[in-house]
């Protein structure tokens, strides 16, 4: 798989975030069972995990 740009990984950490907050916020106030939870949380991390491994974060040199 090629490398994402530097913007589009800092979305996609982002949208991952977000993800994994608002499930976390919806199971305090609305009863989620575990597949649910899971999926959130599950497509929360593979966002993140997307965007460190393929985002183009270069160091200076």
């Amino acid at each position: 798989m090629k490398k994402i740009t530097k913007t589009k990984a800092l979305i996609l950490i982002s949208i991952g975030m977000l993800v994994i907050a608002t499930s976390q916020i919806s199971s305090q106030f609305i009863e989620l069972n575990d597949l649910a939870k899971g999926l959130f949380m599950g497509i929360g991390i593979g966002l993140l995990l997307t965007s460190m491994i393929f985002g183009n974060f270069k160091t200076a040199q």
